[in-house]
């Protein structure tokens, strides 16, 4: 089984400060890993945990610092593969800029049966991309899902909780999966998890790289 975790980093402040085009001004900001996506790194874990063939790869758009987001994020899924999509030109992204930016990087690791994300990043805290994603990638959906029920080779149950109900919802692969939490489940990284996670590699890819239109990223794409 192939998984992407789709993850962000964030900074770490509630004093935040906003440029004129209504973006954050990260300079002398502590970043950290979004906490939304923690969720969605323990449910790869859990199912590498249940089919030992399964490699994970992190995928994130950010700056160089984000490094440090996608080592963690590694060390804590235990994935063998990370992509930073880090270039100037995606700078000041919206929700829907962020989906195509991270469709293109998707379209460069090939095929895949799940991807997992956090429902909300909370610098942002619309819960769009993923619907946004699965949207561009043509992908069914399932969102704050908190609890993995069953997984098999070719669908996935979930339990998914939301205002009006909790549901319990199938889905066959490939789709996208957004996780407003975790039922029941934790893990905090062991020594060995940290030492083998410098050792995995990240790519870093720019624009080109990827092959992304100028008119689909950044400010540029940003409706």
């Amino acid at each position: 089984m192939k998984i992407i975790v789709c993850i962000k980093q964030i900074p770490d402040t509630k004093d935040v400060r906003w440029s004129k085009d209504n973006n954050i001004i990260r300079e002398g900001l502590i970043s950290i890993l979004n906490p939304y996506d923690v969720y969605a790194l323990l449910a790869a874990r859990k199912i590498k945990e249940k089919f030992k063939n399964t490699e994970i790869t992190i995928l994130s758009m950010g700056p160089n610092s984000a490094q440090e987001a996608i080592r963690y994020a590694l060390c804590l899924s235990g994935g063998e593969n990370g992509i930073l999509l880090s270039d100037k030109k995606f700078s000041g992204a919206d929700t829907l800029a962020t989906s195509k930016t991270l469709k293109y990087g998707i379209s460069k690791i090939g095929e895949f049966d799940l991807i997992l994300m956090g429902q909300f990043a909370l610098d942002g805290d619309t819960a769009q991309t993923p619907y946004s994603l699965s949207n561009i990638l043509k992908l069914p959906h399932i969102g704050y899902v908190n609890k993995i029920e069953n997984i098999f080779e070719d669908e996935i149950t979930v339990k998914s909780t939301k205002d009006n109900g909790i549901y319990t919802l199938k889905g066959k692969f490939p789709l996208v999966l957004s996780m407003s939490g975790f039922e029941g489940e934790n893990y905090i990284p062991l020594a060995r998890d940290y030492v083998a996670s410098q050792d995995k590699e990240i790519k870093i890819l720019s624009s080109d790289d990827i092959g992304a239109n100028s008119n689909e990223i950044g400010i540029k794409g940003s409706p």
